[in-house]
């Protein structure tokens, strides 16, 4: 286990009044595999709050990925369902909760809003 995959479970605590207003109740296990082992985390999600832990389920789903493309999805270098879409992970169970956990990720180095850029061409314009 990386020391930023470390910062990045003991965060989501802190972080999970802003980014999970209402969107899912249930428990997510993440599974990190290097050539050796696997890594779990239990995320157990509700309106508002996150508790972790280091065990195995019962979980509501299960997200499985190795853990170089989990440092690349905290860093904001790669997106989770393109992941998933490209077979480089795999997900079982309950959707909606691996779709509220996404948002923890950081977005692309360089990603603006697209509201932003849409002003400051009009700007440019007039």
């Amino acid at each position: 286990m990386t020391e930023a995959t470390e910062r990045f479970f003991e965060s989501l605590p802190t972080r999970a009044p802003a980014i999970l207003g209402g969107l899912a109740t249930g428990t997510l296990q993440i599974d990190l595999g290097t050539d050796r082992q696997t890594e779990h985390w239990l995320v157990r999600m509700r309106p508002g709050a996150v508790e972790i832990s280091r065990q195995r389920g019962p979980a509501d789903a299960i997200w499985y990925g190795s853990s170089a493309l989990f440092d690349r999805l905290i860093s904001g270098e790669a997106q989770a369902l393109a992941a998933v879409l490209r077979n480089e992970s795999t997900f079982s169970g309950d959707v909606v909760l691996f779709l509220a956990f996404r948002r923890f990720f950081p977005n692309p180095p360089g990603t603006r809003d697209p509201r932003e850029v849409a002003r400051e061409a009009v700007g440019r314009r007039t």
